[in-house]
């Protein structure tokens, strides 16, 4: 398509010169007295008339001399004219202003010389003279008008460009102060709720040790739980209120949470990003509130993209809290492999998973295929032959990643 519309002027143009030599031609050879030399300039002349779209001055150098030629050799009137007219229009368009004023005033000079000794007398040749002048001087402001208008057609496409990204930025500044807005809103609701568990499992756990009993595992595992709720909720709010980030929080596209106050972490209140090292802690919850859970890691353990190490964390963390949530008292294998190029996490269950009817897919499912779609990667989530649910997810490592952390092992 766009070849055909690459051609067309060039066609356009082929056509005018073809036009105009046949009409030159025939003037030439009406004319008695002509010969092969002005028969080759009004041919000449015509054919410099492809180049005036591209070449403007080179059409009217050549066109001018040859038309000079002509009409010093032949009293070929007005049609003598129109190549110097068109290459006229042509550079005045582009911004040209004194060549083709000379162009002009040599040629008209030229014509009415040639057509002073003519038989029409002085006030013939003035009228045709001052008829000529209108021609150029019509063509010269038809040039300038056409000049300024594709100057204002480009400057209000720039305008409306210009204009369409303006919206678009004040659409996302919206978008984004929404967000901030329900994150603050998630934070206080959330926070005040996990924070009265997490304090009413504490005073649970104090009394039960000041009297001497075994704390349930089930409340250790609501405190811990409970106060990594609260730590992830701070740094989700922190990451939204960052203007350096973009896009949902938690996205894959984030490096990790930004340490939050009162967080738990590192020195200074830092925060550890949600990655595979935190993978021990996750499974000790699980298998606190109920959960057998066991872990096979291969292939050589490295260093992760963050985004990929996010990733991978959280589908197992969803996929975990869905065997818990749906199949009770199932228990569930978590696998890890390093692979050359990606990293492969499944996670298999032994529940009550039917082939024949598998699950509407959930919030859960559905983030997880938005974590993987993200990187590029694959995702499986299906019943499994047997009986049971399947999660795996490849993802992709992109640029080959650094070794040196100590082989995984099994658990």
């Amino acid at each position: 398509m766009r070849s055909v519309e690459g051609w067309r002027p060039l066609a356009q143009d082929g056509l005018l010169a073809a036009v105009m030599a046949a009409l030159l031609s025939a003037v030439v050879l009406g004319t008695p007295g002509t010969g092969a030399v002005d028969l080759a300039a009004a041919l000449a002349g015509s054919l410099a008339l492809v180049a005036w779209r591209r070449a403007p001055l080179v059409s009217l150098l050549v066109g001018t001399a040859c038309m000079l030629v002509l009409t010093a050799r032949v009293q070929a009137g007005p049609p003598a004219s129109f190549p110097v007219l068109v290459s006229v229009f042509a550079t005045v368009r582009t911004g040209h202003r004194l060549a083709p004023a000379l162009a002009s005033v040599v040629f008209l000079g030229v014509d009415l010389a040639a057509n002073l000794p003519g038989a029409g007398g002085p006030v013939q040749v003035l009228q045709d003279a001052s008829l000529l002048v209108g021609w150029f001087v019509a063509a010269g402001v038809a040039a300038t008008v056409t000049r300024h208008r594709q100057a204002y057609l480009e400057e209000a496409e720039r305008r409306a460009a210009e204009a369409e990204r303006t919206r678009e930025e004040a659409a996302l500044r919206r978008a984004g102060e929404e967000r901030l807005r329900i994150a603050r809103e998630l934070h206080d609701s959330l926070t005040h709720s996990i924070s009265i568990i997490k304090v009413q499992a504490g005073v649970a756990v104090h009394l039960a040790r000041k009297r001497g009993e075994d704390v349930p595992p089930a409340l250790l595992a609501i405190q811990e739980a409970s106060g990594d709720a609260m730590r992830e909720l701070r740094a989700t709010l922190e990451v939204l209120r960052d203007p350096g980030h973009s896009g949902d929080p938690g996205h894959p596209g984030h490096s990790g949470d930004p340490g939050g106050p009162g967080g738990s972490g590192g020195p200074g209140g830092e925060v550890a990003a949600s990655g595979l090292d935190r993978l021990g802690g996750l499974v000790e919850r699980a298998r606190s509130a109920g959960l057998p859970v066991t872990v096979t890691i291969s292939g050589t353990r490295r260093a992760l993209p963050p985004e990929v190490d996010r990733a991978a964390y959280r589908i197992v963390q969803e996929a975990l809290t869905n065997v818990s949530r749906h199949a009770g008292g199932a228990a569930a294998a978590v696998r890890v492999d390093y692979a050359g190029e990606e990293l492969v996490v499944q996670i298999d269950d032994d529940g009550g998973a039917d082939p024949a009817a598998p699950p509407v897919p959930g919030t859960g499912l559905l983030g997880m295929r938005e974590r993987v779609a993200a990187l590029d990667g694959r995702l499986r989530a299906a019943p499994r032959p047997g009986g049971g649910f399947t999660v795996r997810a490849e993802l992709p490592l992109g640029e080959p990643v650094r070794a040196g952390l100590p082989p995984g092992g099994a658990s």
